[in-house]
């Protein structure tokens, strides 16, 4: 057997590590799930943490973790870890190991080799960093390859032709943007620009900023590195949220006291607070993008696509900006946490012999919004489409947007849901419509929130909340994924099964071939352990669960747990596609 090499993306923020074998693209899950936080901590007793047990430390102990390594790679100064200090390629070669025990559990056989990712403005010191990290992992690496170069691989993995495409990668602690030129099988980057110190880290760094400013005004000016490790966390789950909502909130009790008095911190961000935070930093990305282009001698419009890599591209102005540079939508189809690391293993396939075919992902073929007063085209109209899922949003996808009563003391609310891409909502295919009645007694401008919820299944949930009282409305419309899509959702749903592997496969073993049995049997080491992470994940949300949810999770728990037992993987996918839904509700 040609012995498999694994594609590894060792991120600020969160490291992944992915196999494609036999055209199935595998994310590899451990204990954390897809992504493995990059932290790397000691505890109490000096035994290495690497991984959400150390991230979930960094808050108690702030001085025995560390975070954020990537962006020393490269330095020759040590990095303080309790009583001992290591160079930066130490921290990320535990961090490697760790990938690499991880797969060969998941896989049940030794792994040696690994093709791993570098911010494409990686200097040649920072380079050669990340391989001795490799090797001091006990990984060969055959390759070290630029992270626009890997999203490119798997966006464009069955590409035809001559096309180029910007490559558009912010990730939690640098940013870079490349201009990469693709003709039939051969992709080359002819420029690159960034910032190895630019990231998500330091959208955090704002909102923790705001959040000390109000802790000082409130009179507390002096709080301990574990309130601050808080703040710092609390910071990063805004920016989170502020993804898909209007508003954060803020909440944080306990950071200190006063004469035995608790000091507890509560704080609302709105979304256009936020950006106007975050604009300087969009503008020095967006300078990069004018010097990559200067460099690669071409204009916006001589740009075919832009490709988003990185989590903090999921940033709505900043795909707004994007979208006016170049005059067209960046593409966001594939996770963009995950496709480097993806990227990364078709590489490793190409070098290994694989045949590569195509990786694609379920997307939503429509663009879903509602009605506002607002502008088309510089006229004032009373049916301004806002889009609010976009075409070819991941799904299943949830997102909000903010509106506004536009009459004094309004009672009454219509939500009207639109399907399609015209300015004019009237112009789009409307799907379905319901009331919100009791509205408080305001002048205009009372904050109303539309929280629009796709499910892989074409069932759209559409709620809508007056944001002072809570009251709240919703609707559910179903297939408005219709049946001449369904096709090409079914083939799409497949594939996005091979990138994350949860393929449903029909491995029939030989007995029930003879049979007529059309039970699927061997559950796979790998599935396996999804399933035992699904579980983890469904028991971390017991508290919060009501008790409906939390009976239905019971059930399907044991479910799966008697599927493993007998195993049966065709009965285990839908138990865990049934799990995996309410985990997404609950979340969302």
């Amino acid at each position: 057997m040609t012995e498999k090499i694994l594609g590894i993306d060792l991120g600020t923020t969160n490291s992944e590590v992915a196999l494609y074998e036999n055209g199935t693209m595998t994310i590899i899950e451990g204990p954390d799930g897809k992504m493995l936080p990059s932290y790397v901590g000691l505890d109490d007793s000096d035994n290495l943490l690497v991984g959400g047990p150390a991230m979930n430390q960094f808050v108690l102990y702030p001085e025995k973790t560390i975070k954020s390594i990537k962006r020393l790679m490269g330095q020759t100064s040590p990095v303080p870890l309790g009583e001992s200090s290591y160079l930066p390629q130490e921290i990320s070669a535990m961090i490697l190991r760790h990938l690499k025990n991880i797969a060969e559990t998941s896989l049940g056989y030794p792994v040696h080799k690994a093709v791993i990712t570098v911010p494409a403005f990686f200097s040649d010191s920072q380079r050669q960093a990340t391989r001795e990290a490799g090797q001091m992992a006990g990984l060969e690496v055959v390759k070290i390859i630029n992270e626009p170069t890997a999203a490119t691989l798997v966006y464009e993995s069955n590409h035809k032709g001559a096309k180029r495409v910007l490559v558009y990668d912010l990730g939690g602690g640098t940013f870079d943007v490349s201009v990469v030129e693709l003709q039939d099988d051969v992709i080359e980057v002819i420029a690159s620009h960034g910032n190895n110190n630019l990231g998500g880290d330091d959208f955090d760094a704002l909102i923790e900023k705001l959040l000390m400013t109000q802790i000082e005004e409130d009179g507390f000016s002096d709080i301990s590195r574990q309130a601050q490790a808080r703040i710092r966390r609390a910071a990063e789950n805004a920016k989170k949220q502020l993804s898909n909502q209007p508003f954060a909130l803020i909440e944080e009790e306990y950071l200190s006291e006063r004469d035995g008095i608790p000091y507890n911190l509560s704080v609302e961000l709105a979304r256009h607070e936020y950006e106007e935070m975050i604009t300087p930093l969009l503008d020095e990305t967006l300078d990069s993008v004018h010097l990559v282009l200067k460099d690669a001698g071409l204009t916006s419009s001589g740009i075919d696509e832009i490709l988003l890599v990185g989590g903090s591209t999921r940033t709505p102005l900043l795909q707004q900006r994007l979208e006016k540079v170049f005059g067209k939508a960046p593409r966001f189809e594939l996770d963009p946490d995950l496709c480097v690391a993806a990227g990364a293993a078709l590489q490793a396939a190409m070098i290994s012999g694989e045949e590569i075919r195509a990786v694609l992902v379920d997307v939503t073929p429509y663009t879903f919004g509602t009605s506002a007063i607002g502008e088309i085209d510089g006229e004032f109209s009373l049916n301004m489409f806002v889009p609010v899922i976009k075409k070819n949003s991941p799904i299943p996808v949830t997102r909000s947007e903010l509106f506004y009563t536009a009459a004094d003391f309004q009672h009454t609310v219509e939500i009207k849901v639109y399907q399609g891409e015209a300015k004019n909502a009237l112009e789009n295919i409307e799907v379905g419509s319901f009331l919100v009645e009791g509205l408080s007694e305001l002048p205009s401008k009372n904050e109303i929130i539309a929280k629009f919820s796709l499910d892989s299944n074409g069932i759209l949930q559409v709620s809508a909340i007056e944001k002072v009282t809570g009251l709240e409305k919703s609707i559910t419309i179903d297939n408005v994924i219709t049946d001449e899509n369904r096709d090409s959702l079914d083939q799409a749903r497949d594939k996005i099964r091979q990138l994350f592997g949860e393929e449903e496969q029909e491995n029939y073993t030989a007995e029930s071939i003879e049979t007529g049995d059309s039970t699927s049997k061997n559950v796979g080491n790998s599935r396996k352990v999804q399933a035992e992470a699904l579980i983890d994940k469904a028991r971390s949300l017991f508290d919060t669960a009501g008790d409906d949810d939390r009976e239905d999770m019971i059930d399907l728990i044991e479910n799966i747990d008697q599927a493993l037992v007998d195993d049966n993987e065709n009965l285990l996918l839908e138990l865990m596609e049934e799990l995996s839904e309410i985990i997404f509700y609950m979340e969302s």
